[in-house]
């Protein structure tokens, strides 16, 4: 007696082999057999003819890391057939805590999610809490560097001293012991920009004690995305750990085509035995707080420290010329590619580009940007469209790049998000496997399932096989598809019928019926 038997579908294993028909049986959360089992019953039974049935997707890029306790359900990913997100990324995590940086913390969360208390300081504390909430869907967490250093440093621009890279390994193997994958980088983000290539390495030595990978959003993804490339494959070389570089793009017209020498970079590596590999999304456009335009000594400090120097007499001048060099002419960048995604106190501009909303507000672009940030307090978010097609098609068809959302869990109409959050994963199927032939289903569904696993070393997950969580989805290869749009990017994908996380049905037919504690929070193997 099964608990559930899904009956004449076939099925793309995860491995990249070749699709096959056959029957699944689980049982207590298990895959427990894979053959003909006509003869047999179960307390459920999915018809599943003319259907595929593939392994739950990784998201190996989110950032849920806070709404995925304001939102358990995680309706946005689960709903895409995403049954594990990975969290911790681009040097940010909920935790460590310590007095210099759990008041900062604080803040940021009241700004958001003011219905919320930060109870924690430790990485365990963390992951208790999010426990607490019973989510629906698997949880791997990484801690982020920018967390570490402003745990012991705080959010200043400075080396860290020998004493103080002491204690961040302290707090990094701590986290680690508790669970965590590994340590993140965002290095164009305070405080993990500050960290320079060695106190890396030196941190990364301590993760390889416990076979923790490297996962880095570098620091310069435009002109300077080849440099950027080799000092990542260097800190994993020298420490001795597997590097995973997030959302590899070219951001900006005269880095567009460096994708090319960027994968060669990560193929040549790997070929020699070091775990070298990439994420991406399948999307033309990035995302992410509209601060990160400011030059960099406009961001050192904290959010008042920042909002001070925006109001000081003369920033407008310095920004004007600022601002102008690095947008319009290193990237080639208009402010017509940059569109506000989020503005907790301008709802009415969200969606809308820089440009146009100079115009409406009757001021030049930089007064423009300096009026949101201090106005949202620099919660603003935004949406930047500056990459090539052709390279996103390389990146995305690249036998080592997995997929990675690289967003959130949010609440179904707030805000205008970017597209990626609700339809990464159909869209791969959809578009690169369906439309543009780039891509096989299967060497798709590898890409989504097993090997972001394997990167992670979450061995029972990823594949189809017996004895392996039974964490599938089923869905009808014609018809999924996603359906955001820059324009309109709170809208489900369709054609997944099914989403089963750990033996428990959670989404049917594009609704979520389990409302809570289908989902595991993983842990690095020790």
């Amino acid at each position: 007696m099964y608990d559930i038997i899904i009956r004449g579908g076939v099925i793309v294993d995860g491995s990249g082999s070749p699709p096959f028909k056959s029957d699944i049986g689980i049982k207590d959360g298990i895959i427990a057999k894979i053959k003909d089992l006509s003869n047999e019953k179960a307390e459920m039974i999915i018809d599943a003819k003319g259907l595929y049935i593939s392994p739950g997707f990784i998201d190996i890029h989110n950032h849920s890391d806070i709404s995925i306790i304001d939102l358990p359900t995680a309706d946005n990913y689960v709903l895409q057939g995403v049954t594990t997100l990975v969290i911790g990324n681009c040097g940010s995590s909920p935790a460590p805590l310590t007095d210099l940086n759990k008041k900062e913390f604080e803040k940021i969360v009241k700004k958001d999610y003011p219905e919320i208390e930060v109870r924690w300081e430790s990485f365990r504390e963390y992951l208790d809490v999010v426990r607490e909430k019973r989510p629906v869907i698997n949880i791997a967490p990484i801690v982020g560097h920018g967390t570490l250093r402003s745990a012991v440093i705080g959010y200043e621009n400075r080396k860290a001293s020998e004493k103080e890279l002491e204690e961040m390994k302290r707090l990094l193997e701590e986290s680690l012991r508790e669970g965590a994958f590994g340590m993140s980088t965002g290095l164009i983000y305070v405080p993990s920009m500050f960290g320079d290539t060695n106190e890396l390495i030196e941190l990364m030595k301590t993760a390889a004690k416990y076979d923790g990978i490297y996962t880095t959003h570098m620091r310069n993804e435009g002109v300077g995305l080849i440099d950027s490339v080799i000092e990542a494959i260097r800190i994993g070389v020298e420490a001795g750990v597997s590097v995973e570089i997030s959302h590899l793009k070219a951001s900006g017209r005269p880095a567009w085509g460096k994708v090319d020498m960027a994968l060669q970079l990560i193929k040549e590596y790997s070929s020699r035995g070091y775990d070298v590999s990439a994420d991406a999304y399948p999307y033309t456009a990035s995302s992410t707080s509209l601060v990160t335009l400011l030059p960099r000594e406009f961001r050192e400090g904290s959010r008042e420290d920042i909002l001070k120097r925006l109001r000081q007499s003369g920033a407008l001048e310095i920004l004007r010329e600022r601002l102008g060099e690095s947008l319009l002419e290193e990237r080639y960048l208009s402010w017509s590619d940059i569109m506000i995604s989020y503005s907790p106190s301008h709802k009415d501009l969200e969606g809308l580009r820089i440009d146009k909303i100079a115009e409406k507000l009757g001021l030049d672009p930089v007064e423009t940007i300096v009026r949101l940030l201090i106005d949202d307090e620099i919660a603003t978010g935004m949406i930047l469209f500056g990459m090539n097609e052709e390279d996103v098609d390389k990146v995305i068809s690249s036998p080592l790049v997995a997929i990675g959302s690289d967003g959130s869990v949010g609440r179904f109409g707030v805000g205008k998000p970017h597209p990626r959050r609700y339809g990464t994963f159909p869209r791969i199927i959809a578009r690169y496997v369906r439309e543009k032939k780039l891509l096989s289903l299967q060497e798709a569904v590898r890409k989504m399932t097993s090997l972001p696993a394997r990167k992670l070393r979450l061995w029972d997950r990823g594949l189809i096989r017996p004895g392996f969580k039974a964490d599938l989805v089923v869905f009808d290869f014609y018809k999924i598809e996603d359906t955001a749009t820059y324009e309109n990017p709170h809208s489900y994908p369709r054609g997944i019928k099914y989403v089963i996380i750990n033996g428990r049905i959670v989404a049917e037919n594009g609704r979520i019926v389990l409302r809570e504690g289908s989902g595991e929070i993983l842990r690095r193997e020790m």
